[in-house]
């Protein structure tokens, strides 16, 4: 059995004689710890004074408590709200190092200052035994150029799974269980994206309106496995993650985790009095120099963590470290990332930690604030999502005008954005991800239907970029339904046809659809679970992507990390050359009021070229083919196509995209069946 790692500093500890307790409160005159009967919640057992020590920290030792204890902190001191203090002991609050909690995690109006004792009403912090028995696991250690991102809720993906063992559905095991694992293994996925699995809360305006936080980013414990998805919630959830992460890496997938750091679930000015407020608010939040009984809100959430201050950075690395040394995750996606890069501290003390060295980073690169938006602005070893990608893929095949020299610009790895010496692989492409319409929505609404969250549709963004085929929303037109189903492809095949890391959205390989929701972060429901139930349309859409992703990691020139240039080999090739319809290669002005081009790239050593026809247009277009001995090969087709090997010319469809390789040495067999939509 692995030996357990203790991180340094706060946090609730068992030793050989019982616990050792410590927490950060730099302007508190006292701190009690609260101890809970573990058969009995609500009954208090003891209430323990702590003792102030150096660095802000204060701690007890407790003997004789096992595993299973259950606790919290009461803080007293000055409440001077014109300073920022929000100090009230009756206030029963969660240990921001937890690393369990249990309980009701909602809110209440006994949590909002002045609402009297807030413990009934509060979840309690659970201590672990933090042992476990990894059997040797080892992180699989993908490279970026072989990974294939596959963003995923661990509710969502399992809750109406046929095949997964009832009892595990929605949660943790039922993510590594061996349906979800074969979906993913033929998917070719190499690491799973996980949204938050930090401790959530369901916040005042949801509570009122009978919802919940689905997504969960609202993290009130973010040391702790939310226990929504384990059997139990009384130190369950940390040995049930531990076990999914361990069988998946038994099969080469990866974990990495959608960490929340830039707020936290306590909202804005006079909310409730959770965690971090009631500890010590002026430490963790950043509030107005000038007044600093307002908060700072750069996440649109209400408040923003104070990455400035050094024992906020220790916090959020030490939780860093226990989730890659205790819990064995892979990487980590930092929910609006900008909001951590503000403090340039913070970004160094990360690169520089050993612990974390190495690790998948991505940053999701805006947020709120002042010069929020820094696509293109993190610097190695970060991976950001790239929305720009986003944008032009959509808005090309819903049929916009003058946005095809920018597709080139994505498919070739947006050089403009992420330059040398970063790369592609320093960009994540992606048509579709929890925030916002999933693909299926994208070919089926023009606008958002949020009115099931309650915020009379204002919620959720209006730039979707998207279509409809004709008809809004559903609809049995076998005409609209295949022009959906040719834009869903055409998608699918534009993210894999492109330089730099690829991502998939969960069930959109299986036309998963959230009725028109581009905001589903409230909707724990089948509106946001994957349908698995078979279906022709569903099974065909399946196939292709498939076959995409699989075409992709034949193809050692998408996988590459170094930009298409115009530069030849010793043998006259160049990696790519963009041509119009009619053959002649495209230079700068060429590119202007353009109906389609073809994208041709250099084969891998053996193996022929490759050739992208993409016709976006709203008409036919007749493409001239290079020569090619033995001609071209198609691999794959989002609309009609007919059988190789093609010579001279073809002419495409309308709206669709088609991938061919020369058959050269090395080259497809001519006699395999073409990859078609």
């Amino acid at each position: 059995m692995d030996a357990p790692y203790q991180a340094p500093g706060p946090g609730a500890v068992l030793h050989d004689e019982g616990a050792h307790f410590s927490v950060v409160s730099r302007h508190a005159h006292a701190v009690e710890l609260c101890l809970y009967d573990p058969r009995a919640p609500d009954v208090e057992l003891a209430r323990l004074p702590m003792r102030h020590g150096e660095q802000d920290l204060w701690s007890l030792d407790v003997p004789g408590l096992r595993a299973g204890a259950l606790y919290g902190y009461r803080v007293h001191g000055d409440a001077r709200p014109a300073l920022g203090h929000a100090f009230d002991p009756s206030k029963l609050l969660i240990d921001p190092w937890a690393r369990a909690t249990t309980g009701s995690h909602r809110w209440h109006p006994s949590q909002q200052p002045g609402g009297g004792d807030s413990a009934a009403y509060m979840p309690r912090s659970v201590l672990i035994d933090p042992r476990f028995d990894w059997l040797g696991d080892r992180p699989p250690g993908t490279a970026w150029a072989d990974t294939l991102l596959y963003e995923a809720h661990v509710k969502g993906m399992t809750a109406r799974h046929p095949d997964v063992p009832p009892e595990q559905r929605g949660r943790y095991l039922g993510l590594a269980s061996p349906p979800i694992v074969e979906h993913l293994q033929r998917l070719g996925v190499t690491a799973l994206q996980l949204l938050p699995v930090q401790q959530a809360w369901d916040e005042r305006h949801l509570v009122e309106r009978g919802l919940t936080n689905y997504w969960g980013y609202a993290p009130i414990a973010p040391f702790a496995p939310d226990g929504r998805f384990a059997s139990g919630s009384r130190g369950e959830q940390v040995s049930e993650f531990r076990e999914m992460v361990r069988r998946l890496h038994a099969v080469g997938i990866e974990v990495l985790l959608d960490v929340v750091f830039n707020h936290s679930a306590e909202g804005g000015d006079g909310g409730p009095l959770l965690s971090l407020r009631g500890l010590d608010n002026p430490t963790f939040y950043r509030l107005h120099p000038s007044d600093p009984a307002r908060g700072v809100d750069w996440t649109g959430c209400g408040n923003t963590l104070d990455v400035r201050e050094p024992q906020v950075r220790r916090w959020i690395l030490d939780c860093l470290r226990w989730w890659v040394r205790e819990m064995h995750v892979d990487g980590f996606r930092f929910d609006l990332g900008v909001t951590l890069d503000r403090s340039p501290g913070f970004v160094a003390a990360l690169a520089a930690d050993p612990a974390l060295r190495g690790v998948k980073l991505i940053a999701e690169p805006w947020d709120l604030g002042p010069d929020g938006y820094r696509l293109g602005r993190f610097g190695a070893p970060w991976v950001e999502w790239n929305d720009r990608f986003r944008d032009a893929a959509r808005r090309v095949w819903r049929g916009d005008p003058g946005v095809l020299p920018e597709l080139a610009t994505r498919l070739a790895g947006s050089s403009d954005v992420f330059e040398a010496p970063r790369g592609p692989l320093a960009g994540i492409n992606y048509v579709a991800c929890h925030d916002g319409f999933t693909l299926a929505d994208l070919c089926s609404y023009r606008r958002k239907h949020n009115e099931a969250n309650g915020e009379a549709n204002r919620d959720g963004t209006d730039a979707n970029h998207s279509t409809n085929g004709g008809v809004e929303g559903a609809t049995t037109d076998p005409a609209i339904l295949a022009t959906r189903e040719r834009i869903a492809r055409n998608l699918l095949a534009t993210v894999a046809l492109a330089q730099g890391v690829p991502m998939l959205g969960h069930g959109d390989e299986l036309g998963r659809s959230q009725g028109g929701n581009n905001n589903a972060y409230c909707q724990d429901s089948p509106l946001s679970w994957v349908d698995w139930s078979p279906s022709p349309r569903r099974d065909a859409l399946l196939t292709f992507t498939r076959l995409a992703f699989g075409l992709r990691r034949q193809c050692l020139a998408l996988r590459g990390g170094t930009f298409f240039s115009g530069e030849a080999d010793d043998g006259g090739e160049r990696d790519v050359v963009w041509s119009a319809p009619s053959g002649a290669e495209l230079q700068g002005a060429d590119w202007a009021g353009l109906q389609g081009f073809a994208m041709r790239l250099r084969g891998a050593p053996g193996s022929g070229p490759l050739l992208a026809l993409i016709n976006p247009s709203d008409r036919p277009l007749a493409f001239a083919l290079p020569a090619e001995p033995g001609g071209w090969q198609v691999r794959l087709g989002t609309g009609p196509t007919p059988p190789g090997p093609l010579q001279g010319g073809i002419e495409l469809p309308a709206g669709s995209l088609l991938w061919l390789q020369g058959s050269g040495p090395g080259g497809q067999d001519p006699t395999d069946p073409p990859a078609t939509g």
